[in-house]
Formats: structure tokens, sequence, C-alpha cells
């Protein structure tokens, strides 16, 4: 069993992690939500700046948290894509200067391969094949997981990602960044039938809609126009009833598809990841709905839904028991998709049958 040390920097989160196998020994995450905050969002040069701050300390206070020392790290990982390429860069040379120093060997892991990886944290036995519903900020995805670095994407979104759609969505009813938790906090106590508001559906050449994939720009505008009528009616802003209505729509556009996904697949797993997994809405329907078909869903606790360093050591521990190790020369990147995973390593052990 590969014990891990993992430095997570893609965005506004400087997170380190110990994690033996699938077991996490520490994990610290010093969050920059204050500091953007007067923002709107996040700033890639403050990101930056603010992880060259703190990135000493963490690495320091993840090994006295996991109580061990170096000669019981096998390994040292760095999220390397997608990202924001200064905070990646940040992380990586942190990870590579650690690789060479204490002569151990180095891993460069996929930030959305990490968030599926959250799941195993909380159910070690888990195996492949499932069904991932990624929903982040930045991504909303319907993943295949096949293997250890085999991944195909099923069904994504074309445009915004439901993250993106809660942070938007928030800055029109005038409420913090981020907008995600604020929304879930206020939906509590509004009426989610308040307002009836549109799924987004992407329509094929063929006719229809496409089953899988995801839009929830026109959900934007939507809420856009309803706040702009309520305004000029001089109508105080039912705020809570709207934050309400939006999260049911959003939530029950992704329980739809990833339901109507796992069973097309012959799937009877659902591992959920990323920061939108911790809507409270989106648990409680699709667990809902999973029931009915007796799929299970695998939700990983608040800490694991958010950026952390926990699931990327866990990915990578996962690797490099396969004897995957990558390149000192692996460079950051903004994009990469999760299907070109096995690219960041120099040992492909993939089976015959997968290629």
């Amino acid at each position: 069993m590969a014990c891990v040390l993992a430095i997570e920097t893609s965005c506004d989160e400087t997170a380190v992690a110990v994690v033996r196998d699938r077991t996490c020994l520490s994990n610290i995450v010093a969050s920059q939500i204050a500091v953007h905050r007067q923002y709107g969002g996040v700033v890639p040069e403050v990101a930056s700046r603010s992880h060259v701050e703190t990135i000493n300390e963490a690495i320091a206070q993840s090994l006295i948290e996991a109580q061990l020392d170096w000669q019981a790290i096998d390994g040292v990982a760095a999220t390397c894509a997608p990202g924001l390429v200064g905070s990646l860069l940040v992380g990586l040379t942190a990870a590579k200067t650690l690789a060479v120093v204490k002569q151990k060997p180095f891993l460069g892991v996929h930030h959305l391969e990490g968030h599926i990886y959250a799941s195993y944290l909380i159910e070690p036995e888990l195996q492949p094949p499932f069904l991932c519903l990624l929903v982040s900020g930045g991504h909303t995805s319907l993943i295949y997981v096949k293997n250890c670095g085999i991944y195909e994407i099923i069904g994504a979104t074309r445009d915004d990602a439901a993250g993106e759609a809660f942070d938007k969505v928030a800055r029109l009813l005038k409420l913090s960044y981020p907008g995600g938790p604020v929304i879930d906090r206020l939906a509590k106590d509004g009426n989610p039938q308040a307002y009836p508001l549109p799924e987004g559906k992407v329509s094929v050449p063929s006719g229809g809609y496409h089953p899988y994939d995801s839009s929830f720009s026109g959900l934007k505008t939507a809420v856009l126009r309803l706040v702009q009528t309520l305004e000029q009616d001089s109508v105080e802003l039912p705020v809570k009833d709207i934050a309400a209505s939006f999260q049911e729509t959003v939530a029950r556009s992704l329980t739809k598809r990833a339901v109507t996904c796992a069973l097309d697949y012959g799937l009877n797993t659902i591992a959920v990841g990323g920061g939108v997994a911790a809507n409270s809405g989106l648990r409680q329907q699709l667990q809902a709905a999973a029931a009915k078909h007796n799929l299970r869903v695998l939700f990983p606790p608040l800490k694991y839904c958010t950026d952390n360093a926990a699931m990327i050591g866990c990915a990578a521990a996962d690797h490099l028991n396969r004897g995957h190790t990558s390149p000192l020369t692996l460079g950051v990147q903004s994009r990469l998709p999760i299907t070109d995973v096995m690219q960041l390593y120099t040992y492909d052990c993939r089976l015959k049958s997968e290629k």
C-alpha cells in the first residue's frame, strides 16, 4: 500500500494531505475564500501569491497531523491539470522539489480524477465499473469509470457548469461569493415550486434531445428575466423562493441525466464528486430517484467535495501501486481531457482488452 504526500493548488485552495492507499491520514486545507470574496470571484494572480505564502506551512502541518516522517512516504504527488496555470505551478514545483530532495517518485495527477477518487476515501472497497457524476464550478460531466486511468465521458455541459451557474445566479440575487453554499442555505426556507424555471436541454441534429448532456445558460437567463420583471414591478425580491426554485431545477436536471445514464449503461453505482456534490437539494433528489431503481449513490463528506489534497493523494496512491510515475519534465496544463490521464505517466498498465 503506497503512502503519498499530495498537493492540490489548482485554484484557490492550498491543500496538502497524506494518504495511505485509500485512507486519509491528514488533510490540510488553507482556504482563500475571504481573500477573493471582495472581487466576487477568484483572481488568478492573487491566488498564486497566496499559494506561495501558505504552501510550506501546509506541507509541514500535513506530516505532523499524519504523525509520519519522510521515511514513511513512498511518493510525492501534485495536481498538474486542469486549473489556473499560476496556481498549478506553485504546487507542482513544490512537489517536484520534494521528490528530488527526498528521492521519492513523483506523480502528476489530473484534478478531475481526484474528484472521482473522493468516493474511494469513503468506500475503500469500491471497484469499477461505475458512473461518476462530476459537478463543480468548472465541470459538469457524466464519466464512465472503467479502471484506474481509463475513463469515458458520456455526458457533459454544453455551456455553463453547474457550479458556475450557482455563482452567477447568486450574483444576480446580490448574494455573497461563493454562491453555492449561500443559495443552498436560503433554499431551505424557500418554496421550490414558486417559480417554474426551464430545465436546459441539448438538441441533437437527428431531432430530439441528448439524454446525458446538460445546459445551464438558459436557466441562468430565465432567472435574470425573472429578477428584472420583479424589480420593474417594484416587488421586494423573494430571494429565498427564487433560490429554492433555481436549486430544484438544477438538481432535477442532474438527477434525471445521472439515473438515466446509469440505467442505460447497466451501472448500479453512481459516485458524485465536485463542489456541487455538497448541495443538499441534489443529495436529496438523487438519493430518492436512485432508490426507486435500486441504484447505489455515493456522496463524499463535505470536506472531500470541495478542492482538497486527500482525493489527489488517493488517486496518486492507486497509480503508484500500479507502477505509474511521472517524469520531472511534466508541466502544467490549464485544460486536459480526463480521457488523456494516462499521458501523465511513464508506465501504462492498461489491460490488453481495454486498449
